[in-house]
């Protein structure tokens, strides 16, 4: 078991169960940690030792052990489960924040509320499933509630997403925040120089219009919706360029029309949106996507699908121009023209935009709202987390 120092006794303990480990999931848990790091916490990080998720959150200040759980229930989730439950003894956590639908669901059953628990969805599983299997997970979601002493969901859609469902649970609704500090407006100089640097525009013409979309290959974000909208799209000299890699890439590179191009995975997403003059995530579901929220911290316009997250995540005013259907590839592409051709258009939008998520998607914010349901949950907890876990 591992030993404790008399200092580190003092300090309340986070321990981070977490799987997937790339993309907007991993990029919230390593703010977090990085927050609590700051506020003098101590937070452990279990997660598979693939992706970038373990040495983000090592960087970020978290003692990072191996979880090597597959991303969906499989017949490996037995020892997975047992595996959670031999970390969480040696990690003697004050609270558990377990990480989408399957670390809530080895969690869950590793500790099965002998620890304060917060389980964050970061979007429903049953969402994502059809039949059979979406019946499955929805029951499972039901059952595993009664382990969670809180459910954090990231917008109220998401929340109410689960309610319909028939989810009972305690639920805190803590909307995803930005490093403010980080994702910032450049002057229009600096957007030049930003795509002038990236060497996969260097054969597009300086003025193209360009949309960039940032995310996960993947059916959930919809980019094989993108890229039949954009055969539509009808702006002279226009751009598009996914960021981001995934288990469709291959599909999607083979059937990329005219005008597509892909930058892969990218540690650092700040040159792609300086660079872009629209983002565009036609996600078929989210509970509240973190890269529009950075793109609109950074100025610049996004259009999204009209899933979870989506409408509280942009401005008032903004729904006609910046929301459409989704899997919608006409009204994608109606949309994406309209932005891509009117610069006017964009940079009031763009200015809307960065207002509202720096009032609104603050991270600073959002990790002192997490903080304050951690003690919350201690100070419920009885005796003590350490005693209810040794027995």
């Amino acid at each position: 078991m591992l030993q404790r120092s008399c200092t580190e006794e003092s300090r309340l303990t986070v321990l981070h169960l977490v799987q997937p480990v790339e993309g907007g999931v991993a990029r919230v848990v390593t703010d977090l940690v990085a927050a609590q790091v700051r506020a003098g916490l101590r937070p452990v990080v279990a997660c598979p030792p693939d992706g970038w998720l373990a040495t983000g959150a090592a960087e970020a200040g978290a003692r990072v052990w191996a979880w090597p759980a597959e991303r969906v229930p499989g017949p490996r989730l037995g020892g997975e489960v047992a595996l959670a439950s031999r970390l969480v003894r040696a990690c003697a956590p004050d609270v558990i924040h377990a990480h989408s639908a399957k670390a809530g669901l080895a969690g869950r059953l590793a500790v099965r509320g002998r620890v304060p628990t917060v389980f964050q969805p970061h979007a429903w599983s049953f969402e994502a499933l059809e039949g059979r299997a979406a019946g499955l997970a929805t029951t499972w979601e039901r059952f595993g509630a009664r382990w969670s002493d809180r459910i954090v969901c990231v917008s109220e859609s998401e929340r109410r997403a689960g309610q319909r469902a028939g989810i009972a649970g305690r639920w805190s609704v803590i909307r995803n925040g930005v490093d403010l500090g980080r994702f910032r407006p450049v002057s229009p100089e600096a957007a030049r120089s930003a795509r002038a640097g990236l060497g996969l525009l260097a054969d597009v013409p300086a003025g193209a219009p360009l949309a960039v979309c940032v995310g996960r290959l993947s059916r959930q974000k919809g980019q094989d919706v993108l890229l039949r909208a954009w055969r539509r799209v009808r702006v002279p000299g226009a751009r598009l360029v996914l960021v981001g890699d995934g288990p469709c890439g291959g599909e999607l590179r083979r059937a990329a029309p005219e005008g597509v191009l892909f930058a892969g995975a990218c540690g650092d997403v700040r040159p792609w949106i300086h660079a872009a003059d629209v983002l565009v995530l036609p996600s078929r579901w989210e509970g509240m996507a973190l890269a529009p929220l950075e793109a609109m911290a950074c100025g610049r316009p996004v259009l999204l699908s009209d899933v979870d997250g989506a409408r509280e995540s942009l401005p008032p005013g903004q729904v006609p121009h910046c929301l459409v259907p989704p899997e919608d590839p006409a009204a994608l592409a109606s949309a994406l023209t309209a932005l891509l051709g009117d610069p006017a258009l964009r940079a009031g939008l763009g200015d809307a935009a960065q207002a509202h998520a720096r009032s609104a998607f603050d991270l600073t914010r959002t990790s002192r709202a997490v903080l304050r349901l951690y003690q919350e949950l201690v100070d419920q907890s009885r005796p003590t987390t350490r005693e209810r876990t040794e027995r």
